[in-house]
């Protein structure tokens, strides 16, 4: 298997039943763990690496295509970052992963108001940005029910 595949699929989690919610999932506890050893103090630090988690998804999809066909179901990268978008500038509680996690995968799923036509860009730009902008219908949202609830 080369990098690309490997990188693409998550490391692995691309492969398994449910793959991008599983994906998202793992995302979530990988972001609350960063959050618990310090590692999100600095404001930047979330919002470039999501910047670079997308463009390197861009990348990777690009790669695969050829092997594994058009926005496959192993390519698991976009979860990563389309939850990443989510939970940009949320406080990072428990309750916000869980909604934010609940609302990233209901507009990635249904792919209401134009997240499906974001799918129709080239190759490895269409596999991430319909998940990057269900990601920003979910933080919308989320950053209302932040507000509400506080």
């Amino acid at each position: 298997m080369n990098i690309n595949k490997i990188v693409a699929s998550w490391f692995g989690i691309g492969y398994i039943k449910g793959g991008g919610t599983v994906a998202a999932m793992v995302t979530c506890l990988l972001l609350y763990a960063a959050q618990h050893y310090g590692l999100l103090q600095s404001a930047w630090v979330l919002p470039a690496t999501t910047i670079l988690i997308t463009l390197i998804g861009i990348y990777v999809g690009n790669q695969v295509e050829a092997d594994w066909g058009k926005d496959s179901y192993r390519v698991v990268i976009d979860e990563v970052a389309g939850q990443m978008v989510t939970l940009l500038f949320i406080p990072l509680s428990n309750t916000n992963l869980l909604i934010g996690l609940i609302l990233f995968r209901f507009f990635d799923i249904l792919k209401p108001l134009g997240v499906k036509k974001m799918e129709k860009l080239p190759a490895g730009t269409g596999v991430m940005m319909d998940d990057v902008l269900a990601g920003v219908y979910a933080n919308v949202l989320l950053q209302v029910i932040v507000l509400v609830i506080n």
